[in-house]
């Protein structure tokens, strides 16, 4: 028998010497638990698995071809973040490993090195340029085909996906208008891109195939003949079981290919719109090949957390550039590229403006005061900027040797955090909060004026359409419910 610690997911056996221990007080179960931040991460493993069942479900139970788009998008976006979590899981078990197998803590060692701020990472206004041929586009010429495409992104093991769009050769590009945030990354962090696509007439040309192939045998072998052979094919095709000469499909519903896929990292980003090359991952002969120009334009931006919370604060005494004998006392808080001095705290937590502030950069140059000081005189910090040929120096006091530390600490630490971080903290880049996923009640549709005209009359009720209008528009309970779930936990 054993005993399962549900909330660290160990297992001891029961009358176990290992169990006795624990008892005893000699060994602490958390010693063997797993790591808060593993925990959360198992956490969302289940929730993906128990996701990505209810995506199984759902696409059983889808009627529509819209309902089985969005199921099997459901189902690929929870199996990519399953992979992603199971691998993020497995380089953290061989991390501690390592450190458990590897130096003791009170062996002595080299100081750990400085490591960045994180930040956050959002990409918006994504928009795809399609290259269609004169024909297609402008003549209006060959079959009309329609695409069903996504983007799938990655940032470390967090995934997020867009929303749906249809694409025929109406368009001259794909607009997402998603914003994608990612509140978890670093300075050295990969933004992976994946475009994925499923063209809507290979499901409609294997459905029809039976009922096409039934009227070319019954045409060409006779009429008895003919009638023979198409009643063992509409009853096979009705009974379940796949019509011959047609093999059984793998795995249920649409397929989606990828398409395309490119990788941003720091150097791409910039408070604007920019183009960026993509990969292209189809050629023509693909049957879900759309007709991509290569690039992606996307407005990339990056917010690190040194340029939106206060790194520092406390009481301080500047001496301003000028001014050999006043000395402000003062409450300082050390934030993204200033130090905001107010006249009391309460003035930082209400929005009231400073007294005065003095600029940090990464041309700032920073001083302590002597180390062999007296014991009696005060702890300075000096500030100083240069504007054109004048140079500015603001003074510093600090009350105790550990406060003066603690400064100098929080301004080389900001100095490390521009050098990698580089143009993300030249000004703070505007991020808009993402709106809220919702279930999606038809699958979003672009394309000319045509399709967003809307019929002013109505249709009569009983009238022939109205069955067909009706099982358009109707969803069963089950699929809402599962559509419902899936979104709300987005």
């Amino acid at each position: 028998m054993f005993s399962r610690n549900h909330r660290s997911r160990v297992t001891v056996a029961r009358g176990s010497a290992l169990e006795m221990e624990f008892k005893r007080g000699r060994f602490r179960l958390s010693l063997f638990s797993d790591p808060p931040e593993d925990t959360e991460l198992q956490r969302k493993l289940d929730h993906e698995i128990r996701m990505r069942e209810g995506a199984c479900k759902l696409l059983a139970a889808c009627s529509q071809r819209e309902q089985a788009l969005e199921a099997t998008k459901s189902l690929l976006v929870c199996n990519s973040r399953i992979l992603s979590y199971m691998g993020e899981l497995q380089r953290r078990k061989e991390a501690q490993v390592l450190r458990k197998t590897g130096r003791r803590p009170s062996d002595s060692g080299p100081p750990a090195e400085r490591s960045p701020c994180r930040g956050r990472v959002c990409i918006s206004d994504l928009r795809i340029p399609l290259m269609w041929k004169d024909t297609e586009y402008f003549k209006n010429k060959g079959d009309l085909h329609r695409w069903a495409v996504f983007l799938l992104l990655q940032l470390g093991e967090h995934i997020q996906d867009t929303e749906m769009i249809l694409v025929d050769r109406t368009l001259t590009d794909i607009s997402f208008q998603n914003n994608v945030l990612f509140t978890e990354a670093g300075p050295d962090f990969e933004l992976r891109l994946e475009l994925y696509g499923a063209c809507l007439e290979e499901e409609g040309a294997l459905a029809g195939a039976p009922k096409r192939l039934a009227t070319k045998l019954s045409s060409s072998l006779g009429r008895s003949s003919g009638r023979r052979v198409r009643a063992s094919l509409e009853s096979a095709s009705g009974s379940g079981s796949s019509p011959i000469l047609l093999p059984t499909p793998a795995v249920g519903g649409p397929r989606y290919h990828l398409l395309a896929h490119t990788t941003l990292t720091l150097a791409a980003v910039q408070d604007g719109f920019r183009t960026h090359d993509l990969t292209l991952a189809s050629h023509e002969e693909n049957p879900a090949w759309l007709p991509l120009y290569g690039s992606v334009c996307c407005r990339l931006v990056a917010q690190p957390l040194c340029m939106t919370q206060p790194t520092a604060s406390g009481t301080l005494r500047v001496q301003q550039a000028g001014e050999l004998q006043d000395w402000a006392r003062v409450h300082g808080v050390l934030k993204g590229t200033s130090l905001f001095c107010y006249r009391q705290p309460e003035d930082a937590d209400t929005g009231e403006e400073p007294l005065f502030t003095i600029a940090i950069n990464k041309e700032t140059r920073v001083r302590a005061g002597e180390p062999d000081q007296a014991a009696g005189r005060p702890l300075t910090l000096s500030i100083s900027n240069r504007y054109g040929e004048d140079e500015v120096t603001h003074t510093l006091q600090t009350e105790s040797r550990g406060a003066l530390h603690s400064w100098m600490e929080a301004l080389w630490q900001l100095f490390f955090d521009m050098s990698q971080w580089k143009q993300c903290c030249d000004e703070i880049m505007k991020i808009e909060t993402p709106a809220p996923r919702k279930p999606p009640q038809v699958l979003a549709k672009q394309g000319s004026l045509y399709h967003e005209m809307v019929l002013s009359e109505p249709m009569a009720p009983g009238g022939p359409g109205e069955g067909l209008l009706l099982q358009d528009n109707t969803i069963s309970a089950e699929i809402r419910a599962l559509l419902s779930s899936y979104y709300s936990d987005r």
